[in-house]
């Protein structure tokens, strides 16, 4: 243990200094998530960053998506050391200038292409998710915390020799906070092996109005059985507040694919008052695999070095969607006369009755 500048904050929930958690599961983790689009939907960015106390990694990435085509990303990952409070990895930082009200990323000059100065504006109040909880046989999978937040975006990014010049008004997003247990880097081998098809259905969509902010999530067992679900319908600032919903989904697949198609409804039902009914229409998909999600060798926690930068481009034309089941589904939304834009972040792996998928992999029909 080593006192470390996190110390000097009357914040401590152990006995012990905070270079040591809670917990020796290996798999415990605190990550930001951030995601921006223009409101055309033309251009989008994600980044990611997460600590791995218990693997001493901590990692980066950020990604961009022009035109719907191509996908660019830099990503960087670093021994993690004593000191949690330097959010810097390679190129990219994150800054908290303001907690839940101004964030800010940037990303250095890098040899692929891609920087950025960004700020974080939230439009909504940060909403605490409930509790994730997921056991395999009687030992927590999943075992984490995570508020979501609506926001706009200014500053300035450049991608692939483009340049973009971000204001509050054409630019909105999202972003989440999380901290627990969640698989990462690499197999966790738990002795006996597993005796069911492993299962998993995800769906997240957090979504950005004029005078609205929505958040939708759920999560299921094949039969529709939900482990975590969660509805908010918010107002923005400067008269921001949030109201709970239950939540439901009407899902379209795209032939060939566990991605969700045009028509496809998701639906917040307040204890008062009408069900809001959100209609999506898909732009395109973002590859989670570009910020770290389930990448072979820059997955997250992974060990890739004391300090590696790496960076490329997916052709989103040449990628099989069977390939990539996780994705953030760029979309046009639509909620009575109200038009918006989000996206609707969706893994489905194995059977789930409702949809009529019977196999581990089967693309819908």
């Amino acid at each position: 243990m080593a006192v470390t500048p996190a110390d000097e904050y009357l914040v401590h929930q152990t006995p012990y200094t905070f270079d040591r958690v809670a917990t020796s599961d290996r798999n415990f983790y605190d990550r930001y998530f951030f995601n921006g689009y223009r409101r055309d939907g033309d251009v989008y960015f994600a980044v990611a960053m997460g600590v791995y106390p218990n693997l001493g990694v901590m990692d980066a990435a950020f990604s961009v998506v022009q035109g719907g085509r191509l996908q660019y990303y830099v990503r960087a990952s670093r021994f993690l050391g004593d000191d949690r409070m330097d959010t810097r990895v390679g190129p990219i930082s994150v800054q908290i200038v303001e907690p839940f009200r101004k964030i800010r990323v940037k990303v250095a000059k890098n040899k692929w292409g891609i920087t950025a100065d960004l700020v974080f504006d939230a439009r909504s109040l940060p909403n605490e998710e409930p509790h994730f909880l997921r056991l395999a046989r009687n030992v927590p999978v999943m075992d984490y915390t995570r508020i979501t937040q609506h926001g706009s975006w200014s500053g300035k990014l450049s991608c692939n020799g483009v340049s973009y010049d971000l204001s509050q008004d054409t630019w909105w997003g999202s972003r989440d906070h999380s901290w627990g247990i969640r698989n990462v880097g690499g197999r966790d081998p738990r002795g006996a092996p597993a005796t069911e098809m492993p299962q998993f259905f995800w769906n997240w969509a957090p979504l950005n109005f004029e005078d609205m902010c929505t958040l939708f999530t759920v999560s299921e067992y094949s039969d529709g059985t939900r482990w975590h679900e969660s509805g908010v319908i918010l107002k923005p600032y400067p008269n921001a507040s949030e109201e709970l919903t239950r939540a439901d989904h009407s899902l379209k697949f795209a032939k060939g694919t566990r991605w969700i198609d045009s028509g496809s409804v998701i639906s917040l039902i307040p204890a008062k008052g009408k069900q809001l009914d959100i209609e999506f229409k898909p732009l395109y998909s973002f590859l989670m695999k570009g910020i770290g999600y389930g990448d072979p060798k820059w997955g997250h926690g992974m060990w890739v070095g004391p300090d590696e930068v790496d960076g490329g481009m997916y052709d989103l034309a040449l990628e099989p969607p069977m390939a990539n089941l996780h994705v953030q589904q760029i979309s046009e939304v639509t909620a009575g006369r109200k038009k918006g834009i989000g996206i609707y972040e969706v893994i489905v792996m194995g059977t789930l009755a409702k949809y009529g998928f019977k196999e581990l992999m089967d693309p819908a029909k």
